[in-house]
């Protein structure tokens, strides 16, 4: 399970793959909106909050579709359908809001800043 942090003061994404059983554990049974601490992350004093992601085949998370499942809805607007003219509607899949162990990319962002930067604990400073 991967893992897309995004920092929203710089605008900066940075991928950690979270091969860890336990950085698992700690997303599974969650929703998006949900607050989850990331100091099994390595990121001390860090809180993140779930916007969103997508399961092995591609298919995206909705905040609106209760549940794990993938489902077939009639949408409107994305995630999960970018409709080229105004009141086009389409049935699509997509997942439900809750992640589970189908998931394969968890995108979240920072809700709240440690007192170290991002970039020193993640190891991507640049020299």
């Amino acid at each position: 399970m991967q893992i897309v942090i995004s920092d929203p003061k710089t605008g900066k994404a940075y991928k950690v793959e979270g091969k860890d059983t336990e950085a698992s554990a700690l997303f599974i049974g969650k929703r998006i909106g949900d607050a989850v601490d990331a100091d099994i992350l390595g990121l001390g004093g860090y809180v993140l909050e779930i916007t969103g992601g997508s399961d092995k085949e591609g298919m995206p998370m909705r905040r609106d579709v209760s549940g794990t499942a993938r489902k077939r809805i009639l949408i409107t607007s994305p995630p999960g359908y970018r409709p080229k003219e105004k009141g086009k509607r389409r049935r699509k899949s997509v997942r439900g809001n809750e992640i589970s162990t189908e998931i394969s990319q968890i995108n979240v962002k920072i809700k709240e800043y440690g007192t170290k930067p991002i970039e020193v604990l993640l190891g991507k400073t640049e020299n």
